[in-house]
């Protein structure tokens, strides 16, 4: 193939700009290969996170076609993989960028070790976060445990400066063979829904900037005051894009920090909610088992249900408590693949208190369902809601759908907008929720809305409360 080519391994990078490891590519001044891996990680992606990957990479291999380069495609476990490929084209060195839940620590450490003992050059970078998890620590060397001093330990520190994306990538003389993406099928469990929820979607590092931009121009400034409102659009919509590392965070930071410097009034809070983010990963880092056991071990003996059968449990799934605010928001994932953030913290509440129910459940089927899924935010936001996780909201602060509904949807707008039972002229966005479920639901937007909630607020207030005065500790 001609003068020997450096891989880059692409994994949650899906953007040419601000990605070290194709910059430390380039630079070598040899040829460059893009891989993309259906590997052990991938293999573990559910149903939507597993479609919006195959998406992103649609958009991507077209970014590469355009910088004079293509994306390379292969099936299977990571380092043999990698080893046959490098076999093939004669590879000298691998890079890719560092990420941070066990199953990828797992996979790169098997990968490195095994490169390294082939005498191929295996690098890894910083590119997923804004601050690695071992570059910030306690005063007594430990790492933080709650958010607030975290944040005031990395407000001030320096943000890399993010490297423009090149012009062009040098390409081999001759190209090695490429998996087809339409044969891994990463959408066929999305079945009907897939023409649904592809128009909610922010695709690409295109897609990515210009949200950054007129959020940035346009809605910043509002920012801390309204980006609870159910019914408003005020928040970013970055957390897709920043799933699949189709903008950098901190190309975000910088953008953020530039408002700030302007004077807009919200800049600083949503430069919070951007390091809340790293923050979910330096848990995920430094306690992996955030992902499947309670964080705070005392929980162990709390008596939620984790019973699959029980009806209470596919009445939330499928948006039919008789809450209207809890039935909007998980319509509104069900459409979108997306839920507004104050609408996670309610349903993930409504869930683990009021129905009493492991937030495992909640978290599993936010994982299937959520096109912005990321493994440490979703761990680290349902163990927070229900209690059992770090920095957690007091277990007694049990969210009322009602009020919050009132205070946060004041006017109906955003439970009119994804509920179409009892609504004479229902919108498009709660109909297109009927053509998105599967039909074996036997779901139709005439059928009446519940008469009455799978519980009563009071009641269901006052079973938690006793659960949690019973336990002991």
């Amino acid at each position: 193939m001609g003068e020997a080519p450096v891989i880059w391994w692409i994994r949650r990078d899906f953007r040419l700009a601000e990605n070290p490891a194709l910059t430390a590519a380039v630079e070598s001044g040899v040829p460059v290969i893009p891989v993309f891996l259906f590997d052990e990680a991938l293999e573990e992606l559910k149903t939507a996170p597993a479609w919006r990957t195959g998406l992103g990479l649609e958009v991507l291999a077209g970014a590469l076609e355009a910088a004079g380069s293509r994306l390379i495609l292969r099936r299977g476990k990571a380092l043999p993989t990698l080893r046959k490929l490098i076999e093939e084209t004669g590879a000298t060195s691998v890079h890719w960028n560092r990420l941070y839940d066990p199953t990828a620590i797992a996979r790169d450490k098997e990968v490195k070790a095994g490169l390294k003992e082939d005498g191929v050059e295996a690098r890894s970078h910083h590119a997923h976060v804004l601050f690695e998890p071992w570059t910030v620590e306690t005063g007594t060397g430990g790492f933080y445990k709650v958010y607030s001093p975290f944040w005031r330990a990395v407000r001030d520190r320096d943000v890399a400066k993010p490297e423009k994306a090149p012009s062009t990538i040098a390409a081999p003389s001759g190209w090695p063979e490429s998996d087809s993406l339409d044969d891994w099928k990463l959408g066929a469990g999305m079945r009907r829904g897939a023409e649904v929820v592809r128009p909610h979607l922010l695709l690409g590092e295109t897609a990515a900037r210009d949200r950054l931009h007129t959020f940035v121009e346009e809605k910043i400034g509002s920012y801390k005051a309204d980006r609870n409102q159910l019914d408003l659009d005020a928040t970013s919509g970055l957390s897709e894009p920043l799933t699949y590392g189709e903008i950098g965070p901190c190309t975000v930071w910088y953008a953020g920090a530039k408002a700030m410097s302007e004077g807009k009034s919200g800049a600083e809070h949503f430069l919070k909610e951007l390091v809340w983010r790293d923050f979910a990963h330096h848990l995920i880092f430094h306690t992996p088992q955030i992902t499947h056991a309670n964080w705070r071990e005392e929980w162990d003996s709390f008596p939620w249900t984790d019973d699959r059968r029980l009806k209470e449990i596919r009445d939330w799934e499928r948006g039919v408590t008789g809450e209207p605010v809890i039935d909007a928001a998980m319509r509104e994932m069900y459409v979108t693949g997306r839920m507004h953030n104050r609408a996670r913290m309610l349903v993930a509440s409504y869930l683990t208190k009021h129905l009493m129910v492991h937030w495992k459940i909640g978290l599993e089927w936010f994982e299937d369902c959520l096109v912005d899924w990321d493994p440490a935010s979703n761990a680290m936001g349902w163990q927070w809601t229900a209690g059992s996780g770090p920095d957690a909201a007091p277990y007694f602060r049990i969210f009322n759908p009602e009020t919050q509904a009132e205070k946060f949807d004041p006017d109906g707008a955003y439970r009119a907008r994804w509920i179409a039972e009892g609504y004479d002229d229902p919108t498009d966005t709660a109909l297109s929720y009927f053509d998105a479920i599967p039909e074996s639901w036997g779901m139709s937007p005439d059928d009446p809305y519940p008469g009455e909630p799978i519980v009563d607020l009071s009641e269901g207030r006052k079973r938690a409360l006793a659960a949690y005065e019973a336990r002991g500790d």
